[in-house]
C-alpha cells in the first residue's frame, strides 16, 4: 500500500516485484517520476475514491481478498497501523496488534517507561492547558511533538513558560497544513490532536566519534521476524537543523565496536518492549556524555528517505526483498549479528536540501533548485558519485522553499544520494555541498518568488 513518506516508491516496487506479483493500492498520487514504471511492474494499480477511505482497514482487507494476496505491506509511516490491523484481520504476517505502540509517541514512551528504558522525561498533552501544566512540571528546555507525526513535523522548542501558547498554536497549524499535503496519519481519527512534550537531553557526539562533524544521534536499522529482532546496521547523522530536522543520514556510522554493541543492546530492548512481530524497524538513539544514551523513537517499518538503498549499496542486502520473502513464508538468512564499518563496501548517504547553511542560518537570497548546476559546479572527493532522487525532489527550475523550523522536512527542496569510498568522505562531501549550495544555485527572480 502506497502513501506519502518512506523509501522511494520506485526502489521498493522494483525489489518487491522481483519477488512476487504486486498489486498496488495507492492512497497518495504516484510520483510522476515512477508512475510509468509502477504500472509496468504491478499487476494492478488501484487509487480508491475518497468515499472508500473512511474505513481504511476494510478497504485494505477487501482489496487483498479480491487479488488473493499472500502478504500486505507498506513502507509509509502514515499507513503502518492500518496495514498491521488489516494483516491481523486477514491472518497474514505483519507488525501485529502492538503496531500502534511504535506509532503513537505517547504509547511508545509509556511502554518504555514501564520497562525502565532510558529516555527523556515526558508528558502526554492534548490541550494547551495540558502543555502549560507539563511545562511547569518538567525541567526545560522542552520539545513539543505531535504524537503521530514524522519527519520532525510540528516540533517546537519551549525554553520558557511564556512560549507555551505560541508553540501550541504553531504546532496545531503545522499539523493541519501537513494533513492537507498528505503527510498525516491515515487510520487513527483525530490523530492530529495528540501531542507529547519531553525534556531536551544534551547530546555529545565527541564522546562517540573520533572526528568532528557527526550528529549526536544514530539509528539502528533492523527487522523483526517471528517476533525476534535482527539488527542489521547503524546509520550516522550530520547535526540536525533547529529544532531537530534531519539533514543527512550516512551508512555506516563510524563507531567503535563496543560502542555499537551498547547502542544495539538498547535498540533491542526498545524493540522487544514494543512486542512487534514481522516488520522492518528503525530505532533512533540520542548519544550523550560518558556513554549515556536516550531512546528517541522506534518505527515499525524501515527507515525513510534513502536508508534502505544505502544499506543495499553498502552491505549488499536487499532488505525490501528479504522482508517480502519472509512475509511470504520463505526462509531468509538475516545477519547473525549487526554489521560493522569493517564489513562495508564503501559508504553512502542521503542529504536533504534545506535553505539553510551549515550553521542552520537561512540563505539570505531565495534560490532556484537546479541539480545540473550542483553536479557541474561543486567539486567533491575523487570517486564520489552524486545523484538526485527525482521522485523526492522538486523539478529543476522550482523555487527552493524557505526553511520553516516547525514544518521540518516539509520544506525540503530535494533529496540527494552520495556514494563514496568511506563514511568520512561522505560526511566531508556533504559539508562541502551544504556550504556551496547557496553559491551555485541560481537566484530566484521576483516574479518566481511571488507565485
Amino acid at each position: 500500500m502506497h502513501a506519502k513518506g518512506g523509501p522511494p516508491l520506485g526502489h521498493v516496487l522494483s525489489r518487491t516485484a522481483a519477488r512476487a506479483e504486486v498489486h498496488l493500492l495507492a492512497l497518495s498520487a504516484l510520483p510522476p517520476a515512477v508512475a510509468g514504471s509502477a504500472r509496468r511492474l504491478c499487476a494492478s494499480v488501484v487509487t480508491p475514491a475518497g468515499a472508500h477511505r473512511s474505513d481504511l482497514v476494510s478497504l485494505i482487507v477487501a482489496r487483498a481478498e479480491a487479488v488473493g494476496a499472500d502478504a500486505v505491506l507498506t513502507f509509509s509511516e502514515y499507513a503502518v497501523v492500518a496495514v498491521a490491523e488489516a494483516c491481523e484481520a486477514l491472518g497474514l504476517a505483519g507488525a501485529g496488534g502492538a503496531s500502534a505502540l511504535a506509532r503513537d509517541k505517547r504509547l511508545m514512551r509509556r511502554t518504555w517507561q514501564r520497562h525502565g528504558l532510558s529516555q527523556p522525561e515526558f508528558r502526554p498533552v492534548g490541550t494547551e492547558a495540558d502543555l502549560h501544566a507539563a511545562a511547569r512540571s518538567l525541567p526545560g528546555p522542552l520539545l513539543l511533538k505531535a504524537a503521530w507525526s514524522a519527519g520532525s513535523t510540528a516540533h517546537q522548542i519551549i525554553r520558557s513558560p511564556h512560549e507555551v501558547s505560541a508553540a501550541w498554536a504553531r504546532s496545531c497549524d503545522v499539523m493541519a497544513e501537513s494533513a492537507r499535503l498528505g503527510y498525516a496519519e491515515l487510520h487513527v481519527a483525530e490523530a492530529d490532536a495528540d501531542y507529547v512534550v519531553e525534556q531536551i537531553v544534551t547530546g555529545t557526539a565527541s564522546d562517540w566519534f573520533d572526528e568532528p562533524g557527526w550528529g549526536d544521534y544514530v539509528s539502528v536499522e533492523g527487522v523483526v521476524a517471528n517476533g525476534t529482532f535482527h539488527p542489521v546496521c547503524l546509520s550516522g547523522r550530520m547535526p540536525t537543523v533547529e529544532p531537530f530536522t534531519e539533514r543527512a543520514s550516512i551508512t555506516p556510522a563510524l563507531l567503535a565496536r563496543d560502542a555499537q554493541d551498547r547502542i544495539v543492546d538498547l535498540a533491542r530492548r526498545a524493540v522487544d518492549a514494543l512486542g512487534l512481530r514481522d516488520c522492518g524497524t528503525h530505532t533512533e538513539i540520542k548519544l550523550g556524555a560518558d556513554g549515556s544514551m536516550w531512546l528517541i523513537e522506534t518505527a515499525a517499518r524501515f527507515g525513510g528517505a534513502m536508508t534502505v538503498p544505502q544499506i543495499e549499496e553498502v552491505f549488499g542486502l536487499d532488505l525490501v526483498g528479504m522482508l517480502v520473502d519472509h512475509l511470504l513464508g520463505h526462509p531468509v538468512a538475516w545477519p547473525e549479528q549487526v554489521l560493522t564499518p569493517a564489513q562495508a563496501r564503501g559508504a553512502a548517504g542521503s542529504l536533504v536540501v534545506l535553505a539553510v547553511d551549515g550553521r542552520g542560518r537561512a540563505w539570505p537570497v531565495r534560490k532556484v533548485w537546479d541539480f545540473r548546476a550542483v553536479s557541474a559546479d561543486i567539486t567533491l572527493s575523487r570517486g564520489s558519485r552524486l545523484s538526485v532522487v527525482e521522485e523526492s525532489s522538486l523539478a529543476d527550475g522550482s523555487v527552493v522553499p524557505v526553511y520553516d523550523p516547525a514544518a521540518g522536512a516539509n520544506t525540503m527542496a530535494a533529496l540527494c544520494l552520495l556514494s563514496a569510498a568511506d563514511a568520512r568522505t561522505v560526511l566531508r562531501d556533504f559539508e562541502t555541498l551544504v556550504d556551496a549550495l547557496p553559491r551555485v544555485l541560481p537566484a530566484a527572480q521576483p516574479e518566481e518568488v511571488s507565485v
